[in-house]
């Protein structure tokens, strides 16, 4: 089982535990490391090892203490390089070597964003940030880059005596840099083993509140009381996941919020989830990303795709989960909603991907595919279609919940594949294998495209946002004087988003329409960003060129990839404004986040010539 994404040789050691001494140069935007690894031999007469690494400079390696021989192969375009070592000694299968590597990240590590203080805030001091998922963790710390491994890792991080490092770890106290008393030294410790992607850095002006017996949450001052509000409900949630998959192992579960570039909704970092800004809509509305994110400490972080090509075991269990507190929390028919607006959001991706792309199979492959080009909702909303369907025919949410608990416990600290999760699957439901093989498996793993069954979600909150926008989709011009402000009184946030959401999926409105909704609703006004970005796409869909400032504004104020990838698209495709998408795009490109950057430069059609360095 190789993984397509890592040169790092996983069948002849393992890693077991990483001990790092992170030095953060604000000047320079780099991070001077020495990295500690201890791995084991898992055959005998052993004495070289490959390591992933991406843009960094290796000035030394030691194993054991001994001067080590290493060599950087050639440069792959998205997956870094091979870091080659050769051991200056033999090992026995089961023996242990502490390989001791002293680096530097590149100022263009794609792990990392700098940010400087104008990004931020506070407007006052510079703002570090990593990203590691999928395979950016090889440009922060030279390892083995693929989530089949999973290791321990303990980290002192030297940072200016202003700012403050908080890691993907338990905080394990600080003491002044004996180097430079200027200088504030952070220790963590992360006694869980746990893939490389999950390592995770931030250094930056913050203050925490505490929001529960075991949360705090983290941000810039400025933010700080508005996520202490937003995030309240965290405890909650955490003790509703704990009564449906087993205990919370991580110890601490903190929110950080960072500033608004971060690519992503969340990300599931453990003991520290990162949440995007975009999440404050004062209204606890946009909360389930929390509910997801909490969900991976189960399906995600103690049971791990064994590579990015069964990222679904990740996603769809974490959906499904995410969901199923919901339904502890809301009840039935909101599970039912939410998973109804899923589909909505696969059949969007499926059509941006194009119904035969094979990124839309369930179970992909990535041989010589950047993962970061394969993200999208089908890992997600199909995985958990899947999930679903396969609740439906074998008894219902406390029955299948059981097996989702089950297969837990038994990967857990492990990495599984699509295979082993579905002979796990046939074991535990030994008694119901005649309806297991009526599933078309290869329909729903390896075919593009929509899932084979379409699940008949329950539509009951759903049906006032159908029958509104059904009122919008058939009013002729006479009609439109009939839309009043009172329409929108009883939907929720939640169905104010399915409203605008089923509008998309329609062709065009007319412009006197959308004229017409912005004068009775005042959509321009809304806080909350699901809400703003679904009413902008649909402006500038029925070109109403008053709303294009408006979308490219929210395409560069935050960095959000789901906002901001289809915002520029389609600015990009009203004819009249695309050489204003590139040029907003050009001359916002530096402040973005580089992952985002690369994205949307592939999306509005810009020759990499000028991305190479990011």
């Amino acid at each position: 089982m190789s993984d397509p994404c890592s040169f790092s040789s996983v069948s002849h050691f393992l890693t077991r535990h990483l001990n790092l001494a992170l030095h953060v140069d604000f000047s320079r935007h780099v991070i001077k490391g020495v990295l500690a690894l201890t791995m084991e031999a898992l055959q005998d007469r052993l004495h070289a090892l490959t390591l992933d690494c991406r843009d960094l400079q290796v000035f030394s390696v030691k194993a054991n203490g001994q001067a080590a021989r290493f060599t950087t192969g050639p440069k792959h375009t998205f997956k870094g390089a091979p870091l080659e070592i050769t051991l200056p000694f033999d090992l026995s299968r089961g023996q242990h070597v502490i390989v001791e590597v002293t680096y530097e990240t590149s100022p263009t590590a794609t792990a990392l964003q700098w940010l400087s203080p104008e990004q931020t805030a506070g407007k006052e001091k510079p703002y570090l940030f990593s990203q590691c998922q999928a395979h950016h963790c090889r440009s922060m710390v030279p390892c083995q880059d693929t989530p089949s491994v999973k290791h321990t890792y303990y980290a002192q991080v030297s940072v200016p005596k202003d700012l403050v490092a908080v890691m993907s770890a338990v905080r394990d106290g600080q003491e002044v840099d004996p180097q430079d008393n200027e200088r504030i030294i952070y220790k963590f410790r992360q006694p869980v083993p746990m893939p490389s992607y999950l390592i995770a850095i931030v250094v930056g002006a913050l203050e925490s509140r505490e929001i529960g017996p075991r949360s705090r949450v983290w941000s810039e001052k400025e933010f700080v009381d508005k996520a202490a509000f937003e995030f309240s409900e965290t405890e909650a949630m955490l003790q509703a996941a704990e009564a449906l998959a087993g205990p919370y192992v991580w110890g601490p579960y903190d929110i950080l919020v960072l500033p608004p570039s971060f690519p992503y909704g969340g990300m599931e970092n453990p003991c520290l989830t990162f949440a995007t800004p975009t999440l404050l809509a004062g209204d606890k509305s946009l909360s389930n990303v929390i509910a997801h994110e909490i969900s991976h400490s189960w399906t995600g972080n103690l049971v791990t795709n064994k590579t990015w090509e069964h990222f679904w075991l990740n996603e769809g269990h974490t959906v499904y989960l995410e969901r199923m507190i919901g339904r502890s929390m809301e009840g039935e028919p909101f599970r039912q909603f939410k998973a109804a607006g899923g589909w909505k959001e696969l059949q969007d991706s499926v059509n941006t991907f194009g119904a035969n792309n094979p990124l839309t199979n369930l179970v992909p492959s990535l041989q010589d595919v950047d993962p970061d080009d394969a993200f999208s909702s089908v890992p997600y909303e199909k995985g958990f279609a899947l999930l679903y369907h396969l609740e439906e025919l074998l008894g219902g949410p406390e029955v299948f919940m059981g097996f989702v608990k089950s297969y837990i416990q038994m990967f857990a600290y492990g990495s599984a594949t699509t295979d082993e999760w579905k002979n796990y699957l046939f074991t535990y439901f030994k008694d119901k294998v005649d309806v297991l093989n009526q599933v078309d498996w290869h329909a729903w793993m390896f075919t593009p495209g929509m899932p084979p069954v379409k699940p008949q979600y329950d539509t009951t909150l759903a049906d006032a946002c159908i029958a509104l926008s059904q009122r919008w989709i058939k009013a002729a011009e006479q009609d439109l004087s009939g839309f009043k402000a009172s329409d929108m009184k009883p939907l929720s946030s939640h169905q104010v988003i399915e409203f605008l959401s089923l509008l998309l999926q329609e062709a065009a409105l007319p412009l006197t329409h959308v004229k017409k909704m912005q004068e009775v609703y005042d959509l321009n006004a809304s806080k909350n960003a699901e809400i703003r970005f679904r009413w902008l796409r649909l402006c500038v869909r029925s070109r109403w060129e008053e709303a294009v400032p408006m979308a490219m504004k929210m395409a560069t104020d935050q960095g959000r990839m789901k906002f901001t990838r289809p915002l520029f698209r389609e600015v990009f495709t009203f004819d009249k404004y695309r050489d204003e998408a590139v040029r907003m795009f050009q001359s916002h490109r530096g402040a973005m986040h580089p992952v985002t950057a690369g994205l949307v430069a592939k999306d509005l059609k810009i020759q990499a010539s000028s991305s190479l360095s990011s």
